[in-house]
């Protein structure tokens, strides 16, 4: 081991130093904690892998078809911000109407053991609630959201850079996910 003042450790804390005060001082500009969000997703593989292989992300009510590219599970963990959350999603198109995809995951969610969110049923700003529906699963430290929402080409496109092709054309094409605050916080499915 060197000693701390032999030169050659003294020409790398420099730059080790200089790194660090600037990830702080960046850190203190944007109003993020620089050093917490280095790791924030750190051990959270298995919550994950829980949240990918959940029965209810497989069911899909009779005639889905999953489009070409966006066909598995899309799971992991994300930082925004210093505040992560873990994520397991995936999209549908169906050739039936809206109401037949929510009364098949209003079934298939109960079943599964989550429960539906009354006045938590969602229209995007139409005043329709059959645009979606958010179901918990869990207590505070260890909740988990469940939500199915209808979704188009301009925002596949937007969200998965997806171009949509015809299956999206007729009928419904909807988005499953579930979500959790990395703490297991309660929270809302359209927040």
């Amino acid at each position: 081991m060197r000693h701390p003042n032999h030169p050659a450790t003294r020409t790398l804390a420099r730059p080790a130093t200089l790194l660090l005060a600037t990830a702080l001082l960046t850190g203190g500009l944007t109003g993020c904690d620089a050093l917490a969000s280095l790791d924030v997703c750190g051990g959270t593989a298995d919550r994950v892998k829980a949240m990918r292989s959940d029965p209810v992300l497989q069911a899909a009510p009779e005639g889905a078809i999953t489009p070409k590219g966006l066909g598995e599970v899309e799971a992991g963990c994300s930082e925004d911000s210093g505040a992560g959350w873990l994520y397991a999603e995936r999209v549908f198109a169906h050739p039936g109407s809206r109401e037949k995809v929510l009364d098949f995951y209003r079934t298939a969610a109960d079943k599964d053991g989550w429960l539906l969110r009354r006045g938590a049923e969602q229209g995007h700003g139409t005043g329709r609630a059959e645009e979606g529906l958010c179901f918990t699963r869990g207590k505070d430290g260890d909740t988990f959201t469940l939500s199915v929402h209808f979704t188009d080409a301009r925002q596949l496109k937007e969200n998965y850079d997806y171009v949509a092709g015809p299956e999206f054309d007729s009928g419904a094409g909807f988005e499953i996910s579930i979500n959790s605050e990395l703490n297991g916080a309660d929270s809302g499915c359209f927040d």
